[in-house]
C-alpha cells in the first residue's frame, strides 16, 4: 500500500490537506468531537457521531452497548435527552484507543483516463470521462438529464459493460469472472430502488447473512444500522407502510452491512426533504471517513450547492462528454470573472448603474440575474447595499457547476 500521490492534479492544496487531516485524525479528538456534541446539546448529530465511533472500534461488545445506549434513550423528552447525554459521555470514558484500529491510507481504488460507453441503437455516447477515486473521498456527478451521470454510475458498478478492466479497480480480487466480482464488491443503489418483500428487520438480517456475517454478529449489526438510520420504529413494516426516503434510508443500511469499498448511488436525495437531504450527505462524508472502514463514494444529483459542499470532486457532464472537472486552485485565482447569483426588485437599469465598476455582463433568466463582474463577491454587495438595491438573494456561482447549466 502507498500514501497517495499528492502531486496528482485532483489534489488542491486545500483538498490536500483535508484529505491528511481527516485520515490521521486520532482517536482522542474523534472521542473529544462527539463528547463536544454531546455538552453543546447537538445530541442528533452527537448520537449519529456516537454510533460512529463505537462501530469504528471493531468491538462486538463495544458496539452493542453503544447501540443499546441510543435505544434506551430515543425519545424526546427533556429528562430523556439529559439521560442519554449522561450515559452515552460514560459509555465514551471507557472508550479507549487501543480498540480503535488505525487505517493506512491506500492507493487510489479507481482509476481510469477516458471511459467510453456507446449503445448499438441512438447516437448518445459516453466519452473521454477521466475519473479517480481514493479510499474516504466523495465524488459528486452532475449535469442535466440524459447527459450521461446514470450511464457512468452504473458502468462504474458493473451495471453496464464499457472499457473497464480489472485493472482499474485497486480492492477486487483476482477472479475471472470480471463484472460479477465488480457489482459483488461494490455497492450501488439504483434512483428507483427494487421492491422488497417481508419486514424490512428480515430483508437486513437477510443482506448481512449474504454478507457473511452471521449469529451475535449478524444480531448486533443489523441492530446498529436501524438505530444508526433511524430506522428502527420501522424495523417491523414493509415496503409499502414506509416511505420512499426511508426506502432510501433502508437502503444504504443494507449495503452498509456489506462494507463496501465503493458506493455509488443515483440520484439519492431526489426523494428526500432538505433536512433529510443534508443528514444524508453529512452521513455519506462520515461513513466515507471511516477509519477503520473508508469508502469511495460516487453519488449523483440535481441538488448542486449540497453536493458541492460535501464533494472532494465535482464532475459535470455534458452530452456525454466532462464539462468540468475540479478545477485546481491555481486556475480557480487566474479566473478573474466573478460569476453571481441575484434575486431583486429592482430593474435591469438600476442594477447596471449600482454595478458600472466592473461590470461585464448581465443576464437575466426570468427569476434571477446573472451578473459577471471583475469586482469580488464581497464587493459586489456592498455596491448593491450603497446603493439601496434590495437583496433577496445572494451566491457566488463562481466556482460552482451551476454556471454550466444553460
Amino acid at each position: 500500500m502507498r500514501l497517495p500521490n499528492t502531486n496528482d492534479a485532483v489534489f488542491t492544496p486545500l483538498l490536500r490537506l483535508y484529505f491528511f487531516m481527516n485520515y490521521f485524525i486520532s482517536f482522542e479528538d474523534r472521542l473529544a468531537e462527539v463528547q463536544t456534541h454531546f455538552r453543546l446539546g447537538d445530541l442528533d448529530l452527537g448520537r449519529r457521531r456516537f454510533l460512529d465511533l463505537a462501530y469504528d472500534c471493531d468491538n462486538l461488545y463495544t458496539l452493542e452497548k453503544a447501540v443499546n445506549c441510543s435505544l434506551k434513550h430515543n425519545n424526546e423528552t427533556d429528562e430523556g435527552k439529559a439521560a442519554f447525554s449522561r450515559d452515552a459521555l460514560q459509555l465514551l470514558s471507557e472508550f479507549h484507543a487501543g480498540s480503535y484500529p488505525s487505517q493506512a491510507v491506500e492507493q487510489e481504488l479507481f482509476r481510469h483516463d477516458g471511459i467510453f460507453k456507446s449503445y448499438s441503437s441512438g447516437n448518445f455516447s459516453l466519452q473521454d470521462v477521466k475519473v479517480s477515486l481514493k479510499p474516504g473521498e466523495i465524488l459528486g456527478v452532475v449535469g442535466e438529464n440524459g447527459n450521461g451521470k446514470t450511464t457512468l454510475l452504473r458502468c462504474l458498478a458493473g451495471q453496464l459493460e464499457a472499457d473497464l478492466v480489472p485493472e482499474n479497480f485497486s480492492y477486487l480480487p483476482k477472479t475471472q469472472s470480471f463484472y460479477y466480482t465488480l457489482k459483488q464488491f461494490t455497492g450501488f443503489i439504483p434512483q428507483r430502488i427494487p421492491r422488497w418483500y417481508g419486514k424490512l428487520r428480515d430483508n437486513l438480517h437477510f443482506a448481512a447473512s449474504c454478507a457473511g456475517i452471521y449469529g451475535e454478529h449478524n444480531r448486533v449489526q443489523v441492530n446498529f444500522v436501524l438505530e444508526r438510520f433511524g430506522l428502527h420504529r420501522f424495523a417491523d413494516l414493509t415496503w409499502n407502510q414506509i416511505s420512499s426516503g426511508y426506502r432510501t434510508r433502508f437502503e444504504i443500511a443494507r449495503v452498509i452491512l456489506q462494507r463496501p469499498r465503493m458506493l455509488i448511488l443515483d440520484e439519492p436525495l431526489a426523494n428526500l426533504d432538505i433536512n433529510a437531504q443534508q443528514t444524508l450527505l453529512q452521513d455519506l462524508r462520515f461513513l466515507a471517513k471511516s477509519p477503520s472502514h473508508p469508502m469511495g463514494v460516487v453519488l449523483s444529483s440535481q441538488q448542486l450547492f449540497e453536493v458541492e459542499k460535501v464533494a472532494d470532486q465535482v464532475l459535470f457532464i455534458r452530452k456525454g462528454k466532462p464539462v468540468y472537472n475540479e478545477v485546481s486552485e491555481s486556475e480557480a485565482e487566474s479566473n478573474a470573472v466573478v460569476t453571481l447569483e441575484l434575486e431583486t426588485t429592482a430593474d435591469r437599469e438600476q442594477l447596471e448603474t449600482a454595478l458600472s465598476d466592473g461590470l461585464q455582463s448581465l443576464k437575466y433568466t426570468g427569476g434571477l440575474y446573472i451578473i459577471e463582474t471583475a469586482k469580488s463577491a464581497d464587493e459586489t454587495l456592498i455596491q448593491l447595499v450603497n446603493q439601496k438595491i434590495p437583496v433577496r438573494y445572494f451566491r457566488d456561482i463562481s466556482h460552482s457547476t451551476k454556471r454550466f447549466f444553460n
